[in-house]
């Protein structure tokens, strides 16, 4: 049985079998806010979430909450456009990602650093992935905070970062390029990092480290 549900100003779209896109049906996430996506997959089947735009964040502290639980032989794709945060903004993003035995997933995140020309808003993010009731990943970002953002030794002159989480029988292959990581987890797992100074790079770069990391994409 299938279910969607949603109210605006995070709307929902079926566009395909088993794909789904995210529209913003009104300005946001802004101060106050608090967005909830709740993501189950049913055993055995697969299903796609995309988004037609990518969101701003605005002025203000706000909250996003994703929830997602992959059932049994399962496989979800997560990749929305990118989250832009505006000056003045005050982001936390929840990532609480549950897959069961043999479920797959392809789960990419980006931020950008403000909108042309301006200051980077803050933006404070957990993602944490459990497969079968154990650990997979958990990882915190902070953007946003000049003792953090000032550091060459952080994100030094990008304006953009993004990440990719790969599961299932993937190459224990650990592959460094200008810009990008790709490192095997501990468990059943591969997370692809990548800075850029633009949008267009940082997808470059994902979808390189990417394919090294799952050689079945094309």
């Amino acid at each position: 049985m299938e279910t969607l549900r949603s109210d605006p100003p995070l709307t929902l779209r079926q566009t395909g079998p088993g794909v789904v896109h995210l529209v913003s049906t009104a300005a946001g996430p802004l101060g106050g806010d608090h967005f909830e996506l709740t993501i189950d997959v049913a055993p055995h089947t697969t299903l796609a979430v995309h988004s037609v735009a990518s969101t701003l964040a605005l002025p203000g502290l706000s909250r996003l909450t994703v929830t997602a639980r992959v059932g049994a032989r399962a496989a979800l794709r997560y990749s929305p456009e990118p989250i832009v945060l505006a000056a003045g903004c005050d982001l936390r993003v929840a990532v609480r990602l549950t897959l069961a035995p043999g479920a797959t997933v392809f789960w990419r995140e980006e931020l950008v650093f403000g909108r042309y020309g301006e200051a980077s808003g803050r933006c404070h993010s957990r993602f944490d992935a459990i497969v079968d009731d154990v650990p997979l990943l958990r990882q915190e970002l902070l953007v946003g905070d000049p003792a953090v953002d000032d550091s060459p030794a952080v994100y030094g002159s990008a304006r953009c970062v993004g990440s990719t989480l790969l599961t299932g029988d993937l190459p224990r292959e650990r592959h460094l390029a200008d810009g990008c990581a790709v490192l095997p987890l501990a468990g059943p797992g591969t997370l692809v990092s990548a800075l850029a100074a633009d949008t267009v790079e940082l997808r470059r770069r994902l979808e390189w480290g990417e394919r090294l990391a799952d050689k079945s994409l094309p």
